[in-house]
């Protein structure tokens, strides 16, 4: 039976209500589309092993259907910013963030942040170094937040960071994959929701500068997925990525690295490149391995 995987309804917070979320992986492990290395749309179908409740019902619908029946939950209770609803603690998601410290949280470098929590928020600004990590690294999760832009705004958000220590004549950005936020219009390689010079978003679905928006990344070994503001944005193979500096379809990016190759275990960063970006409501899901 083919369906569509749905985040319900989101707790209302700052960024107001948040809308529903499609999810739309084919439970083979295989995306949707023929097209190399990522595709989107709305009107995307999975096929899954799913009770509609989060349970994998089915155990030969694939891994990936770990994430449809991730993100099927329904958290329609309010709850305040930096809090976890009591059907989220059900379904396993952590709060990586409470909203009042640091905690949990260091600089790529590994010392503290320099930047004190603003408003209930981490800003990766002046915090010392390239990068805010989570102290914890991982493998395979989903990863919901919201984030708040300021005008002219370069930043990201990192995934499967490992090490943190960066290369010689290279900053540790390369040793992660980033998903971009920049105060940017466009749906290019470098723009929000974009895998940063890896693949493009297909829409550009972000907030104007000073909204809240609402991000949801999936990361299953060698496959990301990105939801911004409900909208499926952005979906990779890194399996495809096999040689260096090159795309799927031949084309040159800036990274030295065949991502099929990346380690799908790291350091979450939020990167500081020069201007104020705000988190908030960091919450992770670990999903166990395929």
């Amino acid at each position: 039976m083919l369906f569509r995987a749905r985040l319900g309804t989101m707790k209302r917070s700052a960024a107001g209500p948040r809308p529903q979320r499609v999810a739309s992986f084919d439970a083979s492990g295989k995306f949707g589309s023929p097209g190399p290395g990522v595709s989107a749309a709305p009107g995307d179908r999975a096929r899954s092993g799913c009770d509609g409740s989060g349970n994998v019902t089915n155990p030969l619908a694939g891994h990936l259907a770990v994430i449809l029946c991730g993100v099927a939950l329904t958290l329609s209770a309010l709850a305040a910013d930096n809090e976890l609803t009591e059907a989220e603690r059900k379904q396993g998601w952590l709060l990586l963030f409470d909203g009042k410290t640091t905690s949990g949280w260091m600089t790529s470098a590994g010392q503290p942040s320099k930047t004190p929590v603003e408003q209930g928020s981490l800003n990766p600004h002046h915090s010392g170094h390239y990068m805010l990590v989570h102290t914890q690294q991982w493998s395979n999760f989903l990863l919901s937040l919201d984030f708040k832009i300021s005008q002219g705004c370069n930043s990201g958000i990192f995934v499967h960071t490992a090490s943190l220590t960066p290369r010689p004549g290279k900053d540790v950005g390369f040793n992660g994959i980033e998903i971009a936020i920049d105060d940017t219009p466009g749906a290019g390689y470098h723009d929000t929701g974009a895998i940063y010079d890896l693949v493009k978003p297909t829409k550009q679905a972000m907030k104007p500068v000073g909204q809240w928006n609402h991000i949801e990344i999936a990361c299953i070994t060698n496959r990301i997925e990105v939801v911004l503001n409900g909208e499926p944005v952005t979906r990779a193979d890194l399996n495809l990525f096999v040689e260096p500096n090159k795309r799927p379809d031949g084309t040159t990016h800036k990274f030295d690295i065949a991502y099929k190759n990346h380690p799908q275990r790291g350091y979450l960063g939020l990167q500081d490149h020069g201007s104020p970006c705000w988190f908030k409501n960091i919450k992770l899901r670990p999903i166990p391995d395929p």
